[in-house]
């Protein structure tokens, strides 16, 4: 059954394209061995993280209101993130990276509110509650790391991406799903595999999005603070993985100084990393951030940026030097000598914007098969429109219902009845209207009467270059449909028994009535679910103090198991640890 979604205000002011993407936590679903794999995984980050974290990382998981025993619910963890300006909410695996980012620019954590099987309990590549929660949460606590999250949001959401980035993104959604679901059979998941592999073989220029994504990952999810000799973690990916944040503080890890050059070094989401990036402080990774952006379409516009989201084949926003935006499908430009953007067009819906805001009567409606139009300095006098004083505009011949010839220094002409224009809040013509217009390129036609009213965008250049559009609400943005959504699991009868045997032990552990003593319990753990660790520790915990030989019954079968499944005994053995050494708390 799902839950209603439980607001706030900083989740009731996200725009319906981010909404979409919420999800009910659905707490009722996390069974006891789910609620086991979290305190196993807590207990032991909490042990071992206390020595190799930042301190932001313990102090956090008090301020946020994570428990070690427990996996959170969200509106828990909301009551306790909004004293910090922090929301979070739940969603289904990954996102798409842009809205993932957006998301951050509204101080809002997004949390994938599944966890990992027992199976995968050291690390997973599906985002899942430990991750996001266990991870991201606590670090955010620290007021300069938030800003520096909220401002890659707002930044990193602007970034263009490659038809490669979405056929990736689609991808490697698709294998961290079926690695976490049961009962896939070898060859799909193979063939996801080989997908995500083809992709990355693809030789081709990085896209904004792959970079900024680099730094995300080397950052947020992997990044290392203090000194090269001597880091701490705080990145997500790090704090929430068991086995990866004790095998990269050995010297099997690279430790490299952070730099912008960063954003080149790419990643594989599978495999442990060969390197790791050292930041000095949170203040410099925005310093890193910023010099990054400098190099985005969304400072630097002109032709490379056209260029892009014409690559992309998805919605993106051009900003004029007049402030005008047009949002749309980008498809064609037109260059001069000097590489300048001369004339650009879009197909479909487009919507024209000043300062983020839809332009009365410029919506899709008014354009729904795309836009078009010239840009640049008049021939002759060297001046663009925009530029104009009334008396130049006068001298001509701009005036409301007559009919009106120029050319562009480009060679572009327009001809057409001036029916009205409209202007920024400097006074600045942003926008022009013709009747009865003809524009025309060397021998090419690029409007003709025919086509109906031509609306010039005013601007000599291309200031800006971004994803998405301008103003949320001009599109119809809510119709994300994933090629795979997350596999819920079912189980087995044999398997409900084993939840029930985890639920007993909860129960004695937490003083509750139970229907079965310990000493029942592991009697059918041991006939029905003899390869079952992880409740036997917990078993092991209960009792070492207590019941010696009981405790010894249990060791003997944890060695059996350890025999059985080597690839298990360290974590076996780490339980054992925590519990004799009872070195847990926050």
């Amino acid at each position: 059954m799902s839950l209603p979604i439980e607001s706030n205000p900083l989740i009731d002011r996200l725009p319906p394209h981010l909404k979409q993407f919420i999800k009910p936590q659905n707490y009722e679903e996390y069974t006891p061995i789910n609620q086991a794999v979290w305190r196993y995984v807590m207990r032991k980050n909490v042990s071992s993280l206390s020595k190799v974290a930042h301190s932001s990382y313990l102090k956090g998981l008090q301020k946020t209101g994570i428990s070690i025993d427990e996996i959170p619910s969200m509106y828990g963890m909301n009551r306790i993130l909004k004293e910090i300006g922090w929301a979070a909410v739940a969603v289904d695996g990954f996102i798409p990276p842009n809205a993932f980012m957006e998301f951050q620019a509204y101080n809002i954590l997004v949390i994938a509110s599944d966890i990992r099987q027992l199976e995968n309990i050291e690390y997973t590549p599906a985002p899942d509650i430990i991750h996001e929660a266990a991870g991201h949460a606590p670090i955010i606590a620290n007021p300069d790391y938030a800003e520096y999250l909220r401002r890659f949001g707002k930044i990193g959401c602007k970034a263009i991406s490659s038809k490669k980035d979405y056929d990736m993104y689609e991808a490697v959604r698709t294998l961290s799903i079926l690695k976490e679901a049961t009962d896939i059979d070898d060859a799909t998941i193979d063939a996801a595999e080989k997908r995500v592999e083809e992709l990355q073989n693809q030789k081709s220029d990085p896209s904004e999005m792959a970079l900024i994504r680099n730094l995300h990952w080397w950052t947020v999810e992997y990044g290392l603070i203090g000194s090269v000799d001597d880091p701490k973690i705080y990145g997500a990916g790090l704090l929430s993985s068991i086995g990866e944040s004790e095998w990269c503080m050995t010297d099997n890890v690279k430790k490299l100084p952070y730099t912008p050059e960063t954003a080149f070094q790419d990643f594989d989401i599978t495999k442990p990393q060969p390197q790791l990036f050292v930041t000095p402080d949170f203040a410099y990774l925005c310093q890193v951030l910023e010099e990054f952006a400098d190099t985005m379409a969304l400072r630097k516009g002109g032709h490379r940026g056209l260029a892009k989201l014409i690559e992309s084949q998805n919605l993106g926003t051009i900003e004029l030097s007049t402030g005008l935006q047009i949002s749309g499908v980008f498809t064609r430009m037109l260059k001069n000598e000097d590489n300048e953007v001369i004339y650009f067009e879009t197909k479909g819906p487009t919507a024209l914007s000043h300062r983020e805001k839809e332009l009365i009567g410029q919506g899709v409606e008014t354009h729904p098969d795309g836009f078009r139009s010239p840009l640049g300095k008049l021939k002759g006098i060297n001046l663009a429109i925009e530029n104009m004083s009334p008396r130049d505009l006068k001298a001509y011949n701009f005036y409301d219902g007559e009919y009106i010839e120029f050319e562009f220094e480009s060679g572009i002409t327009v001809a057409g009845i001036n029916v009205t224009g409209m202007r920024n809040i400097k006074g600045e013509l942003i926008l022009i209207q013709f009747n009865e217009c003809t524009i025309k390129y060397k021998d090419e036609y690029l409007f003709k009467p025919e086509w109906g009213t031509f609306d010039l965008a005013v601007g000599k250049e291309i200031v800006s270059a971004f994803s998405g559009p301008a103003d949320d609400y001009s599109f119809d943005l809510v119709t994300h449909n994933p090629d795979m959504d997350t596999i819920k699991r079912t189980y087995s009868a044999k398997e409900e028994e084993l939840h029930s045997l985890y639920q007993a032990v909860k129960n004695v552990r937490e003083g509750e009535n139970t229907k079965f003593s310990l000493e029942a319990v592991f009697a059918i753990l041991k006939k029905d679910h003899e390869n079952d660790w992880l409740l036997a520790v917990e078993i092991y915990e209960l009792v070492h103090n207590k019941d010696p030989k009981f405790a010894m019954h249990i060791l003997e079968h944890l060695d059996t198991i350890k025999t059985k499944k080597s690839e298990i005994k360290h974590l076996i053995d780490s339980g054992i640890e925590i519990i004799n050494n009872q070195v847990i708390s926050v």
